[in-house]
């Protein structure tokens, strides 16, 4: 029998498992539709999966003036730079004694002595060099958790699902100004994308996590959560489904549009 597994994308392990789409010029790994309302695309880009390909422009890591070892630069010393200053200057403020504070001397080693002190909360982070899309899956880790969940069976990835916070995703922003009837507050959480694997089509993979998300979202005090989906999208061109597959999940038709209806569920 099958070892069916629901996951958290926090890592870059899992990030790994994420399958690819099912139409071949989309990826789930690189996409940033959602999360950039202007310029955001679905389309496959390889060039943000190895890890370091985010950098920032204008020359390689070990360029010519950059930091080496030892707190030098590459480039050779001035032979007019005035010597350093060795004599200290009693008006400098690094040497003027510092004002005593009664209630602060001492405080912070006293602190870390104390086994009966709070211990420093240690959020969890994503890396500076992971691919871009786990960086911005992974923005709101150390306050509202994981943005994505796969489905493993026998430890591969079947299904995905990216949700999170309205405030996370701008194009949901933008797209939910256009329908004035949608409650304002409070406001949902979102899903923005549920894909299968065209192999695993049909086995209620993505309703198993669409209801684990659901279930989630309402342990982390969301009182609803809408879905965005294209009523007459081809079954493999669109990353949020149709309208039928969301009212099997138990969501309702918030917003009968005949193109970008908008599906709800109160949790």
């Amino acid at each position: 029998m099958a070892t069916i597994e629901i996951v958290d994308v926090t890592d870059i392990a899992r990030f790994g498992l994420v399958p690819l789409c099912a139409n071949p010029s989309f990826d789930h790994r690189t996409c940033d539709y959602w999360e950039d309302a202007d310029h955001g695309a679905k389309t496959s880009r390889p060039g943000w999966l190895p890890a370091g390909s985010t950098g920032s422009a204008g020359g390689s890591r070990n360029s010519p003036g950059e930091r080496l070892a030892g707190g030098s630069t590459g480039a050779p010393a001035n032979p007019f730079a005035p010597p350093p200053k060795t004599e200290p200057n009693p008006f400098a403020l690094a040497f003027l004694a510092p004002t005593r504070n009664p209630f602060l001397d001492n405080r912070a080693d006293s602190l870390d002595d104390n086994p009966f002190a709070p211990q420093p909360l240690v959020r969890p982070t994503i890396a500076a060099e992971a691919p871009r899309k786990l960086q911005l899956l992974g923005r709101g880790l150390g306050v509202f958790g994981s943005y994505a969940k796969l489905v493993l069976v026998d430890g591969e990835a079947v299904a995905y699902c990216q949700f999170g916070p309205l405030s996370a995703y701008r194009r949901a922003l933008r797209l939910r100004e256009l329908y004035p009837q949608l409650p304002d507050a409070p406001l949902p959480a979102v899903i923005t994308c549920i894909a299968t694997t065209a192999a695993a089509r049909c086995e209620g993979h993505a309703l198993r996590l669409v209801t684990e998300v659901c279930t989630d979202l309402a342990g982390r005090g969301f009182a609803a959560v809408e879905a965005y989906p294209e009523a007459h999208a081809l079954e493999d061109a669109t990353p949020a489904a149709r309208p039928a597959f969301w009212v099997r999940a138990g969501f309702q038709l918030a917003v009968d549009d005949d193109r970008f209806p908008v599906v709800r569920r109160e949790l």
